[in-house]
């Protein structure tokens, strides 16, 4: 599995893939992702520690994702990723959070001493769809609940349930309240929940404008950032 790779077309940034502790929701039915982890912290910590060695600062930027939340990473590991952002100088951290953590935000701000853009897995803002078919424990009622506390969604498209006026929804709504986003195309996985090739083939269609908006970044694979396998 890669770990580690720099992107460098739409907001250029070294990226790592480290491990954690398992996710602490780890029931969202279209989810199979977090299987990378486990609860031996001595392992997953000289794990990370190999990962992170490899971030240069040679970008400023930073993004840490994990099978989970940045909260189920090690005190080890955060402190690992604080002592780079001195050492190489980073100005700018991206981590992920599930929404049961949005009032913990500011906490790891200000251990971090930088500027973080939080991403969320909205997946889809259609309320019923994201909670009673995808199981996301995610109960926000609106994009603007979403915004207060975190800076960039990543939605998802392309499953069998979904619909054309759903995703237009969501567009919409991305654009309209966030800087920053990411549409995951989905793909098949040892999960039950299936992708829709007809839908996907009208999103990549109706919204190819997308692959050269610098604010939206379109994993047509799931491996696009250049990690995981």
């Amino acid at each position: 599995m890669e770990r580690y790779n720099k992107i460098t077309n739409k907001n250029p940034r070294e990226i790592v893939l480290l491990k954690g502790k398992p996710c602490a929701w780890g029931k969202c039915r279209f989810c199979d992702y977090i299987d990378d982890n486990s609860r031996d912290i001595d392992t997953i910590n000289d794990l990370n520690y190999e990962i992170l060695s490899r971030v240069t600062g040679e970008l400023g930027v930073l993004e840490v994702i994990n099978s989970g939340s940045c909260f189920e990473l090690p005190k080890e590991t955060l402190k690992m990723i604080k002592d780079i952002i001195i050492e190489k100088q980073i100005h700018r951290l991206f981590f992920e959070a599930h929404w049961m953590y949005r009032k913990h935000l500011q906490k790891m701000r200000e251990y971090m001493g930088i500027p973080i853009t939080f991403k969320i897995g909205v997946e889809t803002f259609d309320r019923s769809f994201r909670e009673d078919y995808l199981n996301k424990h995610a109960n926000f009622d609106s994009p603007e609940e979403v915004r207060k506390y975190f800076d960039s969604p990543c939605l998802m498209v392309g499953i069998k349930g979904q619909t054309k006026e759903m995703i237009d929804y969501d567009i919409q709504m991305l654009k309209m309240h966030f800087e920053l986003g990411t549409v995951n195309v989905f793909t098949n996985n040892s999960t039950d929940v299936k992708r829709d090739p007809e839908l996907v083939d009208w999103f990549m269609n109706k919204y190819a404008y997308l692959l050269e908006d610098p604010s939206v970044e379109v994993l047509y694979e799931k491996t696009d950032f250049g990690v995981g396998d």
